[in-house]
């Protein structure tokens, strides 16, 4: 994930989640173990969409969609893939089975975030590392498990992605049924995002 990728995280996290719509950049700077003018790039660039506001020491964000529509359409999912395998099992043993180091992603997110299915799914994606490459070998047949390259900060959000973080990977995922669980959450949003 790139490095704006994770400032729009954070910004979406507070946003969403915590409920703060006033940030500094320093903060983020030191959160995020980023650069300072990387902080203010990715700002200004919100700033010129009109989804914040820059005041002299810190800005406030004003519109929460635009950021969260922006990181969708320009995050390259299929770029953090690290692995990707066949696992015969259903899903729900394929999730269980998952060890305490992974963070869900996609539908199973969706699922654990709301205790809710918009519809059936057959695909678990998780954020973890190499280790999972022997837990479950490569099988011939249509990959079922998709590993995501895990950053090094998104387990402080917990064992599942954040909300607008789940929002993006279903924005890019490709199976029909995406579709369903993003509108889902959109309605679940629709709230946040007006």
């Amino acid at each position: 994930m790139r490095k704006t990728e994770l400032i729009f995280r954070e910004v979406l996290y507070q946003a969403i989640e915590k409920k703060n719509r006033n940030l500094t950049q320093a903060e983020l700077a030191r959160v995020l173990h980023v650069s300072l003018s990387t902080i203010n790039r990715s700002v200004k660039l919100l700033e010129r969409m009109g989804a914040v506001e820059i005041a002299p020491r810190n800005f406030h964000i004003i519109d929460i969609k635009k950021i969260l529509y922006h990181w969708a359409s320009t995050r390259n999912l299929q770029k953090d893939i690290l692995y990707a395998t066949r696992v015969e099992r259903p899903v729900v043993e394929l999730e269980k089975s998952m060890p305490d180091t992974v963070v869900f992603g996609g539908y199973t997110a969706y699922k654990f975030l709301y205790n809710d299915v918009p519809a059936d799914y057959s695909e678990v994606y998780v954020y973890g590392d190499e280790s999972l490459v022997k837990r479950f070998p490569k099988c011939k047949g249509v990959p079922n498990l998709f590993i995501m390259k895990k950053d090094r900060f998104i387990e402080k959000y917990g064992k599942v992605t954040t909300i607008a973080h789940t929002f993006v990977d279903l924005w890019n995922l490709r199976e029909w049924y995406a579709k369903e669980f993003l509108k889902a959450l959109e309605a679940r949003l629709h709230g946040i995002l007006e």
